[in-house]
């Protein structure tokens, strides 16, 4: 049997590559960072769309990255970003302006003529869970109705939580030995937003893929007393899950001065996950890319440093 060497494979996807431009908006945020690294990784050319290039930071530096300014509520400002662009990876905040931004993109993408655009959307894995009770997961179901009518190709790519989240409670952890949620004692299935990104990279730079709904968790059903246990593995001392209710989560999140729009909409999360015990799980993207769905502990040991008591700063 003869095997292609990965040289080979890469040489093969840039010749194919050759004369087409793919588009990375929201290359700020955290998913949007993660997909331009892995462009820049593979030494595929890509163009990452930031509002405020002052902001763009390390993006800057990455070799074959493009960084280009543009609102995707200001359509005006899209112009150069869109100019030779085939295909376009869509995302944006989820906050109160998700989908006048994303559709006024995808308008501004008919107009320029790009031919695919690959929405990042989402979705709750718990079986049962209601996507219309929570706002975000409605939101990007009117978003992919619009873009699915607009005449582009299209892909959704529908991953559930992030594990990314569980970064926010390092000083809890850390100071009090307390993991305090409103999940309790449901299982959740939080991926690895580099999972994603690696998947991503791959849905961009092969053809096949017009017309999927993929969807994306990670590969444990974990109570947050198990995560809770990893979090003890981790530091070395014990960490207790706390259930909270979430309307004592909504509370301190108003008094921390979290946005409202957020906090009311995670607030109709938490509610109706606590009626959605277990989840399902997704590796079906994760295989279909060729992508190792990474474990919990897999990813505590990558962000490790991150709970350094001398890492958690007032």
């Amino acid at each position: 049997m003869r095997y292609i060497k990965a040289e080979l494979l890469l040489e093969l996807l840039l010749d194919r590559l050759k004369g087409e431009m793919i588009l990375i908006t929201g290359a700020t945020g955290n998913n949007g960072k993660a997909v331009v690294q892995q462009f820049a990784r593979h030494g595929v050319p890509v163009r990452a769309l930031v509002r405020d290039r002052a902001r763009a930071g390390a993006l800057l530096e990455l070799s074959g990255v493009d960084v280009v300014e543009g609102d995707l509520l200001q359509p005006q400002t899209l112009g150069p970003a869109l100019e030779g662009i085939d295909r376009a990876l869509m995302i944006s905040t989820a906050d109160s302006t998700l989908v006048e931004a994303q559709c006024t993109f995808i308008d501004a993408a008919v107009s320029a003529g790009v031919r695919h655009v690959v929405k990042y959307s989402g979705f709750e894995s718990g079986k049962g869970f209601d996507q219309e009770k929570f706002r975000y997961t409605r939101n990007h179901q009117q978003i992919e109705r619009y873009l699915e009518t607009s005449g582009l190709e299209w892909t959704h790519l529908r991953p559930g939580q992030f594990m990314q989240v569980y970064l926010r409670e390092a000083r809890s952890i850390i100071e009090r030995g307390i993991l305090a949620l409103p999940a309790g004692d449901i299982r959740l299935a939080p991926v690895d937003i580099d999972d994603i990104a690696a998947v991503t990279f791959r849905l961009l730079t092969t053809e096949g893929h017009e017309g999927s709904a993929l969807h994306m968790t990670g590969p444990e059903a974990l109570t947050m007393g198990e995560v809770a246990a990893l979090f003890s593995e981790l530091i070395g001392k014990p960490v207790e899950y706390v259930p909270i209710t979430p309307e004592e989560r909504r509370e301190y999140m108003l008094s921390a001065g979290v946005p409202v729009d957020f906090v009311e909409a995670t607030y109709q999360q938490a509610r109706e996950r606590l009626n959605c015990p277990e989840p399902e799980l997704r590796l079906d993207t994760h295989y279909r890319f060729g992508v190792r769905p990474t474990t919990f502990a897999e990813f505590l040991q990558r962000h490790k440093h991150i709970f350094n008591q001398s890492a958690i700063v007032s």
